[in-house]
């Protein structure tokens, strides 16, 4: 193989890697389901952490007018599992720091 088919035919080989890739992570989306970090807010506390927000968020002015769009707290199943895998892996490095990006349940079928 030249070097000019090298240079120019990794196009043809990438898209035919990325095929492969796909179908592995369409099977394991199918086995996974993620676990949201937010859930939406009860309709009896949307109004008490609206008006907390917007008297914060106003400070000395006002007259300035605010829309929530959309109110989430924790999910409390996320935020468990959270803390229980951090624990367990800081117990070998105590002063590390971890972020838990995604955390996913087994789909039961």
């Amino acid at each position: 193989m030249g070097l000019f088919e090298r240079l120019f035919n990794k196009e043809k080989t990438e898209m035919k890697t990325d095929k492969q890739l796909l179908s592995s992570i369409v099977e394991e989306e199918d086995e996974w389901q993620e676990i949201a970090g937010y859930t939406p807010v009860e309709s009896t506390e949307h109004q008490f952490v609206s008006l907390i927000a917007t008297a914060i968020a106003a400070g000395d002015q006002p007259e300035s007018e605010f829309v929530i769009k959309r109110i989430s707290k924790r999910n409390p199943e996320a935020q468990l599992v959270s803390v229980i895998a951090t624990s367990i892996a800081s117990a070998d490095h105590a002063e590390s720091q971890f972020v838990i990006r995604s955390i996913k349940e087994k789909r039961a079928n």
